[in-house]
């Protein structure tokens, strides 16, 4: 099959060795971070915070999550252009979704008057929420739907990326608390340029499930 989107994907690969002497430029960046901003939620609830790790110290605070356990993935820290921290709200709240609604009036998408009848949309919230308020299950499955599109935008820029979630949760929670504000991290993706000799993935047959063993038409 030809088409561009098939050849992007085609394209895109987990690098697994990234060529440190390469940045991506800002106005690819921002190309980036204002698609992760469009990417799709339940309920438009946009549950998820993402931190930046771009600086060197920021970077120096990212390796040192490493101190314990997923060292094979340590490199990638210093090695890749940034890493982001795709975090989400644990305990998403009707005042968390009042800020979808606001933002809904202010866009012009929801007219003033229409803002009580707005949060009908909660109630799947509250289906997802525990009886102590953990919205967690829900929440974090949104943030996978934000690293999906990030992928699959990277592949169109043509930056390489690796999603990881070969972290240690704990340390990297506490060492970013500050930027995470109250928000969670459980996956992180690196991104940059993979080294052409060293990346042993991007020589390799993309290989996946055949499509009749996958998709069912009824």
């Amino acid at each position: 099959m030809t088409h561009p989107i098939i050849e992007d994907l085609l394209w895109r690969h987990t690098t697994k060795k990234y060529d440190a002497s390469k940045k991506i430029p800002q106005e690819d960046l921002n190309v980036l971070f204002e698609a992760i901003r469009l990417s799709a939620s339940s309920i438009n609830s946009q549950p998820w915070k993402f931190v930046v790790i771009d600086s060197y110290e920021a970077k120096e605070r990212m390796s040192g999550t490493f101190a314990h356990k997923y060292q094979f993935n340590q490199p990638h820290v210093f090695e890749s252009s940034q890493i982001i921290l795709f975090a989400y709200n644990p305990c998403f709240t009707r005042d968390d979704y009042a800020e979808i609604v606001d933002n809904g009036i202010e866009d012009k998408r929801t007219k003033p008057e229409d803002r009580k009848s707005a949060f009908g949309g909660f109630m799947f919230a509250e289906l997802n929420t525990t009886e102590t308020g953990n919205t967690s299950s829900w929440t974090k499955a949104q943030t996978y739907l934000a690293l999906g599109n990030t992928l699959h935008t990277l592949a169109r820029l043509k930056i390489d990326s690796t999603p990881i979630e070969g972290i240690d949760t704990d340390l990297v929670n506490k060492e970013f608390k500050n930027e995470l504000d109250g928000y969670y991290c459980d996956v992180a993706l690196a991104i940059g340029y993979h080294h052409p000799q060293e990346d042993y993935n991007a020589k390799l047959p993309k290989s996946r499930r055949h499509l009749d063993s996958i998709l069912v038409r009824c």
